[in-house]
């Protein structure tokens, strides 16, 4: 491990002072050479097809498992986490079939606005204070952050392949700044899951083939988000009234009883986004989709995929009124989207 001169101990003062400035909830460093195994696992995820149709994952496959590949210069990887907890358990949402289910992380604006202006505000005063050269990152690179949190203290990947921490749960948004200053390694989080497997039995889809690895092909997130053409008719039912992702796997984390809400207001989920109704999102045209989800993540899926994920949350509700603004095509009358016909009955 890397011993502390005073000027690098000077240096990490002045990141966790901006950081905690900034709004993020933890800051810890690792090196660029603390993830050996995760190449390999990630090379069997992509050989198994579990990517689904995330063609970029396969084509990034040796610039994402090593930090360095990406990028050789770097020499410590600053690994930031902003908090986006709920008020509330989002699983109570899914009784009410006649509203619209959305991820926690996208009921306001996107993270990746929010969080990166100010991850670049942190790495201007780093280069200010040490000089050299600085990258940053929010989920926009070929870049492991789970692995290189984990690897840096922030917390651990659970059973459900996402990030636990002891005093946040699982609601971590998490960026990092790729450094030519050489800082101190944090230490390595240990795993805390035991013997629990409450986020593999929350899964709706089974999409977990087994602890620790994740079938995207049978994710809701994956389903509703990623993928552009029709969701399999095997999924549709478990889908429920999910219209933007899923958070079960999340929410059922027993460390969530230690997390708080977020306190950045442009994560906190705005009213309108909290639990929409089904029927005036059947309503939405090209314009007021775009308008309606300004500044959202959801936006960003188009309104075709969108209203393709209202229709089943539609078909499942069972509700007749909804089924007076679907025609006999199964398409909203609205305008038409390319999914198939849906069966009010059964979803």
């Amino acid at each position: 491990m890397r011993t502390l001169t005073s000027d690098t101990q000077k240096l990490r003062e002045l990141i966790d002072r901006e950081a905690a400035r900034a709004g993020f909830a933890v800051v810890a460093v690792t090196s660029p050479d603390s993830i050996p195994l995760a190449p390999a696992r990630l090379a069997q995820f992509v050989a198994e097809g579990f990517h689904g149709s995330m063609g970029w994952m396969e084509e990034t496959l040796d610039r994402r498992g090593d930090p360095s590949a990406l990028w050789p210069e770097v020499r410590s990887v600053i690994v930031l986490a902003m908090n986006y907890g709920p008020e509330h358990d989002p699983r109570e949402l899914l009784a009410r079939r006649d509203r619209g289910a959305i991820s926690v992380y996208a009921r306001n604006r996107d993270y990746h606005d929010v969080m990166k202006g100010r991850l670049k505000e942190i790495a201007g005063k780093i280069v200010a204070k040490a000089g050299g050269d600085v990258k940053v990152f929010v989920d926009t690179a070929p870049v492991m952050e789970k692995p290189l949190a984990e690897a840096a203290g922030v917390g651990w990947q659970g059973k459900h392949t996402n990030l636990v921490s002891r005093e946040h749960g699982s609601w971590l948004f998490l960026g990092s700044i790729f450094t030519t200053a050489d800082l101190a390694a944090d230490a390595r989080e240990e795993d805390h899951c035991g013997s629990c497997h409450a986020c593999l039995d929350a899964c709706p889809t089974d999409a977990f083939p087994a602890p620790y690895r994740l079938d995207a092909r049978r994710c809701i997130s994956y389903l509703t988000i990623e993928n552009k053409g029709p969701i399999p008719l095997e999924f549709r039912r478990a889908i429920g009234n999910r219209i933007y992702g899923c958070d079960d796997c999340l929410a059922a984390c027993p460390w969530n009883k230690f997390a708080q809400t977020a306190s950045e207001a442009k994560l906190a989920a705005r009213e309108d986004l909290r639990e929409p109704k089904l029927s005036e999102l059947l309503e939405l045209d090209d314009a007021a989709f775009r308008a309606f989800f300004s500044g959202s993540p959801v936006k960003r899926i188009g309104r075709d995929r969108f209203i393709r994920n209202v229709l089943i949350a539609a078909g499942n509700s069972t509700d007749p009124s909804l089924a007076g603004q679907v025609d006999q095509s199964g398409q909203p009358r609205t305008w038409f989207v390319a999914v198939p016909r849906l069966d009010f009955h059964h979803g």
